[in-house]
């Protein structure tokens, strides 16, 4: 236990001080300050804006801002549905796949533009080299940095100090709505200064490992039995490091990063885990320098931080608890491996599984089908309160500011009085938008999880009957809903019920999040800011302890039914077989 606590304890700490020095870099991009990178990165940027004239003096209204949001969007579902069509027409594709079927392409166009990556198909045996770096790679690229600047929009509506005065309009010569920056500028900065340069790192690291990176043709090769076996080659180390930095999580194996060529070592293993946090975790730091309350970024890390540590701590008393019907059977403290990653062991599995669902990445070096009913629930519940400990890079924040919000209006309904957040005040349309944000995907994963568990439709794809297999379906659309991916792997999803339900969730998901949110930056940037004796402390244990509160009451609330009649059910049932009980 002693060993277990020191690398958790060192493997936190390296992760705060990252996320702190590298919070503060991102915050000196976004404002547009000169940093150590920009006498090589500066023209770069230049040049882009150049290219697709794009001025980046220019700046936009909440509308004008998710216009372009949803239109660039949109135009990389159609782009990425299409090159799964015509890929058998195409080069690099060595192993002649053919075109993806149709309700597949259409998953795998959402799932990788909403930053999601749930995949129904196995890479190696489906896609192209060209669909995976020019369609997926890239799209790991855009999606996450979609995300980042959102939430740079976002923290622009708190860091205004005072009501900015109408802008003139150029074209009718009257006032319009205040700004909160340019689309095409934060998506350029983020891609350019913050995910390229540590994806080339990344890279680099996983190749000297022995992650591959060819467009070589599949190796056949024979085993000691004399067996025929066909092993997948490719790019993988590029695709490997945005992957797992950009909290994608799809996999150019089937297998993800349990497959060597993935994940080769010990230490690629531990620089993934890292790596699906350190710019989800850097985003609170970065707001608390761009607001200028270095505190407040640590207010919002230390909630995300203790959220993780808690479901962390569940899953791991889960996995070394083990299974008491494993134990009756001989097996040593009941612990369960299969499914688990034997090279790294069932701490990297659990540390991982927890990283992936929090960080909404979905990447995995185990199997989450086999892991304890406790752990599984922890890893489903990470997904069904909106991916916000830590989240996706930019949209964690922006889901926990939301959550934020909530607890605000909360205490505003305590102490009787005009709720505030950061300087502003919230009124009617905030708390409408932040409702709709959290509650919306809720609904919908509950829903089509009600229809997949009571119809042949859904029922069919299933390999495991009872709670376990209402877990599988649960978990899917949590996943899907959570912008996740990761999967319980009991499940044939690749059909065109879940391909499509899965789809729309993860629309619902990613869009009825980012949408409100600009929304609500839309509202606050006109308000006035609040002095700091007239607003309840944001920065404070107290207040961190009520966002913790509301995080987890709200998730209990939504969820606790179906979650009982799946992991908790299935739980008891173990324990009490175990004792010779029948349930």
């Amino acid at each position: 236990m002693g060993t277990i606590l020191l690398q958790l304890a060192l493997f936190l700490t390296i992760l705060t001080i990252i996320a702190l020095a590298l919070g503060d870099y991102m915050a000196k991009v976004f404002k547009g300050e000169k940093t150590l990178l920009s006498f090589i990165l500066k023209p770069i940027e230049k040049l882009l804006y150049k290219l697709f004239g794009v001025d980046e003096t220019t700046e936009m209204d909440w509308k004008a801002y998710s216009f372009s949001l949803i239109i660039f969007n949109v135009l990389g579902i159609i782009a990425l549905f299409a090159l799964q069509e015509v890929q058998h027409l195409l080069p690099f594709n060595p192993q002649g796949f053919g075109a993806v079927r149709w309700d597949t392409a259409i998953n795998t166009a959402v799932s990788f533009v909403t930053n999601t990556n749930w995949q129904a198909y196995g890479g190696e045996s489906t896609m192209s080299y060209l669909t995976q770096m020019l369609g997926l790679t890239v799209q790991n690229f855009l999606s996450a940095a979609v995300g980042m600047a959102v939430a740079v929009a976002f923290i622009r509506a708190f860091t205004s100090t005072k009501c900015p005065p109408p802008q003139p309009s150029p074209s009718r010569g009257e006032g319009v709505s205040p700004t909160i920056g340019n689309f095409w500028v934060d998506l350029t900065r983020s891609i350019v200064y913050i995910l390229l340069p540590l994806s080339i790192l990344y890279s680099i690291v996983f190749v000297s490992q022995g992650t591959i990176q060819n467009l070589n043709p599949y190796t056949k090769v024979h085993t000691i039995q004399g067996v025929e076996q066909i092993i997948a080659q490719g790019p993988v180390a590029s695709q490997e490091a945005i992957k797992i930095l950009g909290t994608n999580g799809g996999g150019f194996f089937n297998a993800n990063s349990a497959h060597p060529y993935e994940n080769p070592t010990a230490f690629t293993d531990y620089m993934q885990i890292l790596g699906l946090l350190i710019i989800s975790a850097a985003f609170p730091f970065t707001f608390g320098v761009l607001l200028n309350k270095r505190k407040q970024g640590w207010a919002i890390f230390s909630a995300m931080m203790i959220l993780y540590l808690l479901g962390l701590s569940v899953a791991l008393w889960s996995e070394f608890h083990g299974n008491p019907i494993l134990s009756k059977l001989g097996i040593q403290h009941g612990l369960n491996m299969e499914g688990k990653e034997v090279r790294f062991g069932i701490l990297n599995s659990v540390l991982f599984g927890q990283s992936t669902t929090v960080t909404s990445c979905g990447a995995v070096n185990a199997m989450h089908d086999s892991f304890t009913p406790l752990a599984g629930m922890i890893f489903m519940f990470n997904m069904m309160i909106g991916e916000v400990i830590f989240g996706g890079v930019g949209s964690g924040l922006v889901g926990m500011i939301l959550y934020a919000i909530l607890t605000m209006f909360l205490v505003g309904l305590m102490i009787g009085r005009t709720p505030e957040i950061f300087g502003k005040k919230l009124e009617p349309f905030e708390m409408i938008m932040a409702v709709i944000a959290l509650i919306l995907p809720s609904i919908i994963q509950l829903i089509f999880g009600a229809i997949a568990s009571s119809h042949n439709i859904g029922l069919s794809s299933l390999n495991n009957a009872g709670p376990h297999g209402l877990s599988e379906i649960l978990y899917a659309f949590a996943s899907g809903a959570g912008n996740n991916g990761s999967a319980f792997a009991g499940l044939n999803a690749n059909t065109p019920f879940y391909n499509l339900t899965i789809a729309f969730a993860m629309l619902v998901g990613r869009f009825a999040t980012l949408i409100p949110s600009l929304a609500i930056a839309g509202s606050l940037i006109k308000k006035r800011f609040v002095p700091d004796e007239a607003k309840f402390p944001t920065a404070s244990p107290l207040f961190v302890v009520m966002l913790i509160t509301v995080v987890i009451i709200v998730g209990a609330l939504t969820f606790f039914p179906a979650l009982v009649l799946g992991p908790i059910i299935e739980h008891l049932m173990m324990v009490v077989n175990a004792a010779g009980g029948t349930f």
